[in-house]
Order: structure tokens, then C-alpha cells, then sequence
């Protein structure tokens, strides 16, 4: 590799990896939540091995990643703001089927109308606001009192509802499924996704279907600030890649000094030299030049031809 190659090669920048921009963020999602139910799906089995019943199963594991309906045991346990939306458990295989699918459906819409870094995001705000939603109208309804310490919320419902609400406020009229009748406006299927899943969650208390209110609302008000200049994407990619590179090694930049030194000081070499072969033809060509016009006219470079020729005849 020359000076030039490796130059080039130094000031080339160098991306680190961002929150769902440098890979797909629909895939990472969909792998992740994959990954997660595979591990409680082991989790269960191991129970079930040592003959433990389910039962036993969702009162012992699923307490410490669902979220709590109650106010107080959620601050004993505020990670599960997060972890609920990841987790699922295996008691509703097609619950997980369906949420896996609306959500690479809707999250490959949303990348194709605002790319791939706002994805994550949003499925967080969701399982964020659908999660506040969810705890504060269970300690409002009296009606839900007897349950709000057995109880909690779990699954990506929240998580795919805001990212389903998000790509359709992106744009209603987006055509999807173009093969039929020239394309469906996204806001048809937007509708029937919610009407699943209102059907799904209708027989449970009132605080679930809030929570998956909230996460509409999540959805939708992050593109109405997208749209007013509040990207809401940014400090959480920035705080991911902080976090992410704290345990990478950093790279020594270069001084100025350093720099200069490596790419641009030759200590005294010569930096690039041409050496022009000597060959009888290019002699005589000397020599014509020459006899024509004089020996001033010739070139320094002619000069040192007829220097080296005179020195390797002796």
C-alpha cells in the first residue's frame, strides 16, 4: 500500500454501529423477540422436567419481566417497562406468530417511508406509554383493585401497535400488497390489525385495552414531532452507541505532529524518483539532438542519460 492508499485509508471515517441503522432494524427486532421467547420457552420446559407445573412456572419466572399492574411493586422492578415487550409467553404460541408477523410487516413499511433508525425507537416509546397507560388506569379503576398485585402485562403488542401507528401516520396512502387492485392504502390494513386486535384483548380487564391505546398514541404523536423538527430517535441512538462503546478499545488519533510525521516528513529520501532506462535507440536519439541544435538543448533528464552511459561504458 502506497503513502497515497494508506492516507486515504486513515481518513476514511469510521461508523460504529447505531441503534438499527448499520443493520436491519425489523430483522434485529423480530430475532430478539424470537430469542427471548425461545429462552422462557426453556426456562418452562426445565419446570415442567422437575415436575412443576406451569402454574408454578408464571408465578416464579414471568413476574421478573412482566410488567406490573400495581404502582409500588413496579418500582421494586422497573426494568420490566422494558422487558415485557420482549418477553411473551409460550402459553399463546399464535398470539407471538401474529405480533411477529404484523411487525415485519408494518416495520418494512415504516423503512421504506423513514428508513431504518427510527424503528426501535418507536417500538420502545410504545411499550413505554402503553406500559404508563396500563399502571396508571389499573390504580385508577377500583374494579381492577383485587388483581393489580397478581397481574401484569406481557408481550410485543404494545411495541408493534406503535410501529404500526407510526408507518400509517407516516403516510395513509401508502399503497401495500400492490398486487392486488394496484395496492391497498396502508390505513385498511392499519384498521384491520386493530380490530384483531381489539377482538384479542376485549376479554381481558380494561387497563389492557388503554395500554394498547397508549401505544397507538405513541406512535402516532412521535411522527406529529417528527414532523414539527423533534426527532425523538436521536438521544436514544445516541445513548445506545455510548453505552454500546464503552467497552470498545479507542483508537489513538493522531497528532498533527504524528500525522505529518507518518504521511509527509521522508527524512531526507526521496519521496518518488523515475529512472528512465537507457537503451541505444534513445542514445542516438541524444546524440541526433545534438548534432542538430546543440548540446545546451538538452533536458537535465537527457543530460543524465548520456552521463550514466558514459560511466557504464567504462
Amino acid at each position: 500500500m502506497g503513502e497515497a492508499e494508506r492516507y486515504r485509508e486513515y481518513k476514511r471515517p469510521r461508523h460504529r454501529f447505531r441503534l438499527g441503522q448499520a443493520n436491519n432494524a425489523v430483522t434485529a427486532l423480530l430475532v430478539f423477540n424470537v430469542v427471548c421467547f425461545m429462552l422462557l420457552f426453556v426456562v418452562q420446559v426445565v419446570y415442567n422436567y422437575f415436575h412443576q407445573s406451569t402454574s408454578v412456572f408464571a408465578a416464579s419466572v414471568l413476574p421478573w419481566f412482566r410488567l406490573p399492574a400495581g404502582a409500588q411493586m413496579f418500582t421494586e422492578r422497573p426494568w420490566t417497562i422494558i422487558t415485557y415487550v420482549f418477553c411473551d409467553a409460550s402459553f399463546n404460541l399464535f398470539r407471538v406468530l401474529s405480533n411477529i408477523l404484523w411487525l415485519w410487516a408494518f416495520g418494512s413499511f415504516m423503512q421504506q417511508l423513514e428508513g431504518n433508525d427510527k424503528i426501535i425507537p418507536v417500538y420502545l416509546y410504545g411499550a413505554i406509554l402503553g406500559g404508563i397507560f396500563f399502571i396508571t388506569s389499573a390504580g385508577l379503576l377500583p374494579s381492577y383493585e383485587p388483581y393489580i398485585n397478581s397481574t401484569g402485562l406481557l408481550g410485543a403488542n404494545t411495541g408493534v401497535l406503535a410501529v404500526a401507528s407510526a408507518a400509517t401516520t407516516l403516510n395513509p396512502k401508502f399503497k401495500v400488497l400492490p398486487y392486488i387492485r394496484d395496492g391497498i392504502p396502508i390505513y385498511w390494513l392499519f384498521i384491520f390489525f386493530l380490530m384483531i386486535d381489539y377482538v384479542s384483548v376485549v376479554p381481558a380487564p380494561l387497563p389492557y385495552t388503554i395500554a394498547h391505546i397508549g401505544a397507538v398514541v405513541a406512535g402516532g404523536v412521535f411522527v406529529w414531532l417528527l414532523r414539527r423538527g423533534w426527532d425523538g430517535s436521536v438521544w436514544m441512538n445516541k445513548l445506545y452507541n455510548w453505552l454500546s462503546n464503552l467497552l470498545t478499545p479507542k483508537v489513538k488519533k493522531l497528532s498533527y505532529r504524528e500525522r505529518e510525521r507518518l504521511y509527509y516528513n521522508t527524512h531526507g529520501r526521496t519521496p518518488f524518483s523515475k529512472t528512465t532506462n537507457i537503451t541505444q535507440e534513445r542514445i542516438d536519439e541524444i546524440l541526433d539532438k545534438i548534432n542538430q541544435k546543440g548540446y545546451h538543448f538538452l533536458t537535465d533528464e537527457e543530460r543524465e542519460i548520456l552521463r550514466r552511459a558514459s560511466e557504464e561504458s567504462e
